[in-house]
């Protein structure tokens, strides 16, 4: 077992939904459970509250790590809640879901000296589940009224952050969200067994708790509301929408019944109660290499699915999910095969497999097929190739590389038009990142907004 597998264990107490486990619901209990006070004070005291702490700088929020423990150990897990939530408002969120094996815990010292990091993203859930279980008034207050109004395109991650921080400069704020919840990926897209209890919902209620927010849902960019307008009506635009479209593997009957995106999966699943009445193939093939995948490929084990296959073009260390998401996937039953590339989508009146062929790198370091090919039965195909940006009515923006460009203000080349999160680059493509974004968005949108 891998120091990550241990990891896994210990904070699970045990590993849900191994090969041929059939209990759906219980399947999707939380990967993580949550820190008793006993459980949060001794693992609190197991920081050494670094001056120069490199956990902070690996945080793309910037929390202020070793400050917010040492709350903890003290018996202030409220005053660590509002230590972490004044960088990182959706901090619940992150410490559920973002990848802190290879960010803040990555860079803890404890690595070096005992071979376990401290568990930061459990302690951050400690404390801000405490502070939100208490029905508090809100922590933050607004500054006096602005007068203006900006508006907020996508109740995702980046657009919520931007909106908190920009209610909390005074500014009145309207967002426009395509989908009937709130969230974005935190409500659609992540794995059901890392966001249980309706915590995505939860905690926007909580962020709207500043107050001088109102979102409006269904309604599209590009087909219900559109830039001109919003740019005619409120003084500033963000526009956060994510990307909201997938790639295509570009075979012949990729849309033939039983193949479907990862993403289309997770949000049915998330949206499905009880989990059990999801349907799932005996046998599913998951093309892809990301946390997608692996949430996918894991959620269909756990539904109940006989053989999960998931297939990655190159090796593991060259995945984009983390090694603890890897590990995650073999124990829990789902089989891994690397170097291959898929190249036909087999069918006879119904979905019967897939073909793949070997690949390797060449002199050149380039990713080329062998030649050699086999194949893998399927009655369902779940493609998690990446995503890219739906470009509706984003008109006066420059796109490059399938992302919005911004400056360093996240200013769009659309005048007064901010962007930020999953559709510019500005990092990895987390939550955390996503948030930041919204955050500083929001900043330079104050600043814009007061020298007009």
């Amino acid at each position: 077992m891998t120091t990550l597998q241990a990891k896994q264990a210990s904070k699970s107490g045990a590993v849900h939904g191994g090969a041929g486990h059939n209990d759906a619901d219980d399947g999707f209990s939380d990967l993580h459970p949550a820190y008793s006070t006993l459980q949060a004070m001794a693992e609190s005291n197991r920081c050494l509250y670094c001056y120069d702490a490199p956990c902070v700088t690996a945080c793309p929020t910037s929390i202020d790590i070793p400050s917010f423990i040492r709350k903890i150990s003290t018996g202030n897990p409220d005053g660590a809640a509002k230590t972490i939530l004044s960088a990182n408002i959706m901090g619940g969120t992150c410490a559920r879901a973002c990848p802190t094996e290879v960010l803040c815990e990555e860079a803890c010292v404890r690595n070096v000296a005992e071979d376990t990091a401290v568990e930061i993203g459990s302690l951050q859930r400690y404390a801000v589940d405490h502070l939100m279980a208490r029905d508090l008034p809100h922590p933050f207050k607004r500054a006096p009224k602005s007068g203006k109004t900006i508006t907020v395109v996508g109740a995702g991650p980046a657009g919520l952050s931007c909106a908190h921080r920009a209610a909390m400069l005074g500014h009145d704020v309207v967002v426009f969200e395509a989908k009937p919840k709130p969230g974005g990926l935190n409500e659609y897209g992540l794995a059901a067994y890392k966001m249980t209890n309706d915590f995505a919902q939860r905690e926007v209620e909580f962020l709207l708790g500043i107050g001088g927010i109102e979102i409006e849902y269904n309604k599209a960019l590009g087909k219900d509301i559109n830039l001109a307008d919003l740019k005619a009506k409120y003084d500033a635009v963000f526009v956060g929408v994510g990307l909201g479209s997938t790639n295509d593997l570009g075979l012949k009957g990729e849309d033939f019944p039983g193949v479907d995106d990862a993403i289309n999966f997770i949000e049915k699943l998330r949206q499905t109660e009880p989990k059990s009445d999801m349907p799932v193939g005996n046998n599913v093939i998951v093309i892809g290499g990301g946390n997608t995948a692996i949430d996918a490929a894991v959620q269909a084990k756990r539904l109940g699915a006989e053989e999960v296959t998931l297939v990655y073009r190159r090796g593991a260390e060259n995945m984009s999910a983390t090694e603890f998401e890897q590990d995650l996937a073999k124990t829990n039953g789902v089989v891994v095969r690397y170097w291959a590339k898929p190249v036909a989508i087999k069918a006879n009146g119904k979905l019967m497999g897939m073909e793949f062929e070997k690949t390797e790198l060449d002199a050149n370091g380039k990713l080329v097929g062998t030649g050699e090919t086999f194949e893998v039965r399927a009655d369902q195909i779940l493609k998690a190739i990446g995503q890219k940006i739906k470009t509706d009515d984003l008109a006066g923006m420059e796109i490059t590389g399938g992302k919005i460009v911004v400056d360093k203000n996240y200013q769009t080349t659309a005048p007064g038009v901010f962007a930020g999160g999953d559709c510019i680059k500005s990092g990895e493509d987390l939550t955390v990142q996503s948030v930041e974004d919204g955050k500083q968005a929001a900043i330079a949108i104050d600043a814009f907004l007061k020298s007009a």
